[in-house]
């Protein structure tokens, strides 16, 4: 990886958009540069107020002073805001397929499970095949509960 100014980097940020416009992914990491060489303590040595300035860097990459954040956010921001037109529409059919599934998942769950007919005879196995489905109905109706719990705790 290779540091180069901030214009060339905004000049190969939009070939790379240019090139996977019909196919691809970008990926784009911002990270604060806490070092220079070998300073890689962020403690202030000298017990200043800690206004110290850290310059940000983009991989793919480039180094910007906290100087020039803000010139380089409106080019950086145009560029992609000019690249997003490329991007695809959400699949709003498939969502709501989900969506629907989800509903019809929980509605089963809120549902019991009937048991009927004879524990001996004609009907003796799909009895118990009602049986089965009942246990595994109450199993999933627990798991479901310990997952809302453990959701609710976070």
């Amino acid at each position: 990886m290779q540091l180069v100014d901030n214009h060339t980097f905004l000049q190969q940020l939009g070939a790379l958009f240019e090139s996977t416009k019909d196919k691809g992914t970008i990926w784009l990491t911002h990270k604060r540069l806490t070092h220079d060489g070998d300073d890689t303590v962020m403690k202030e040595e000298d017990g200043s107020d800690g206004s110290r300035e850290y310059p940000c860097i983009v991989k793919f990459s480039t180094k910007i002073l906290s100087t020039d954040l803000d010139k380089f956010h409106s080019a950086y921001g145009a560029l992609l805001k000019a690249s997003m037109i490329t991007l695809r529409k959400r699949d709003k059919k498939r969502e709501k397929q989900r969506a629907e599934q989800l509903a019809k998942k929980k509605q089963r769950m809120a549902d019991p499970v009937v048991i009927n007919g004879p524990k001996r005879g004609n009907g003796r196995r799909k009895r118990q095949r009602q049986v089965k489905a009942a246990l595994k109905h109450e199993d999933m109706k627990e798991r479901a509960a310990k997952r809302e719990e453990a959701r609710t705790k976070q």
